[in-house]
């Protein structure tokens, strides 16, 4: 019996209009700052205009995407709540599936934009086995007192009684024809330069780092520490960190180089050490694993990935030959892919956009025992 698994996050799946470009010059869209707007009335009608045309074309790539993963369980990130999800679903989803992803689930977490993770659904698996859900619950409400995780370099940006999530990690107890299956989804603490100077991927590790440990604890005080190398549990979602990546050089006339390199630290490595977890994306080619290409013009450019399904010690092994697939033909044409990685892009992609979103979907066929 088989599972295909897959996440992704869909970029700002959301239902409401932000207005906050007419006084913050900053927050304004790059098509909207080409205009002189001086009312707010006309600011806000021009951007709702905005936004309808150009999220019509987003969410149809978004829905190839995930048609082209053709999971069974897909995990999302930012998704703004369960009417966006719904109005996703059927308006474009169901066109590319049909009736598919009739199970959804959403818990709304601690995001301050109100972008939460989420689960959807087959009722069965393309073979045919049910797909039951158990449990379900929340671990928004943790804090770092509750964990003992508070440290010196937390009490920089945090409080001892903030929450550990900035999302949530949304834990789904399920049964895949009759066999038990544990789901972790997530949304860690984005690269965002909490204090506004030096290495913002550093700044904010701590953070991802409590995070990682605490889904950690959670599991490990669920199924113990041994107990845990033996049950079939995965870890899905966006983990805003990555262990290497690939750097790109160079520029459009004289050609781009890729280099592979490994990070000397990441938050991540708390999941890796000693086996806990597998992150099956490291059996392609070093030059193949990317999610997500970076950009801050030539001078900063690289493809890592942000992207993963963690898997328990047991589904690594009983998956040993199983090799994870990377939907990229969602990428703008602005993604530098390395020599013979280039894919057929949907329809109406962009330079920049639109687009499916900034990340690919992951998805991987797993078998159960």
């Amino acid at each position: 019996m088989s599972l295909r698994l897959a996440t992704f996050n869909i970029e700002n799946l959301l239902t409401r209009f932000d207005y906050t470009g007419f006084r913050n010059q900053t927050r304004r869209d790059r098509a909207m700052q080409l205009f002189d707007v001086r009312d707010e009335a006309t600011y806000q009608a021009l951007e709702s205009a905005r936004m309808l045309a150009s999220t019509d074309d987003t969410r149809q790539l978004s829905a190839l995407a995930i048609a082209d993963a053709d999971a069974d369980i897909l995990c999302l990130q930012e998704i703004d709540n369960m009417a966006a999800l719904q109005a996703f679903e059927y308006g474009y989803l169901f066109r590319m599936v049909g009736n598919g992803y009739r199970q959804k689930y959403l818990v709304e977490g601690n995001d301050g934009r109100g972008i939460d993770v989420a689960v959807i659904m087959r009722e069965e698996t393309l073979d045919g086995e049910k797909i039951e859900l158990v449990d379900i619950k929340s671990h928004a409400a943790l804090t770092y007192r509750d964990f003992g995780l508070f440290s010196e370099e937390l009490a920089l940006t945090n409080r001892i009684d903030d929450k550990i999530f900035k999302r949530d990690c949304l834990e789904l107890d399920l049964r895949i024809g009759g066999k038990p299956f544990s789901l972790y989804v997530t949304h860690l603490k984005s690269m965002t330069n909490a204090r506004e100077q030096g290495d913002a991927r550093l700044s904010t590790m701590p953070v991802r780092r409590a995070e990682v440990s605490a889904i950690r604890r959670i599991i490990e005080n669920r199924f113990g520490p041994d107990g845990s190398r033996s049950t079939n549990f995965a870890i899905c979602g966006d983990m805003n960190d990555y262990q290497e990546r690939v750097v790109i050089s160079g520029n459009r006339r004289t050609g781009y180089s890729f280099t592979p390199a490994a990070e000397e630290h990441s938050a991540l490595d708390l999941f890796s050490r000693d086996g806990f977890a597998v992150n099956p994306v490291l059996r392609r080619d070093v030059m193949d694993r990317w999610t997500l290409y970076h950009s801050r013009g030539p001078q900063e450019q690289h493809l890592c990935q942000l992207d993963y399904i963690w898997l328990s010690q047991h589904l690594a092994e009983t998956n040993a030959q199983r090799v994870p697939e990377i939907v990229r033909a969602g990428q703008p044409y602005r993604t530098l892919f390395p020599p013979g990685q280039e894919v057929e892009r949907y329809p109406r992609t962009g330079w920049d956009r639109p687009k499916a979103s900034d990340h690919c979907p992951v998805v991987m066929t797993l078998d159960l025992s």
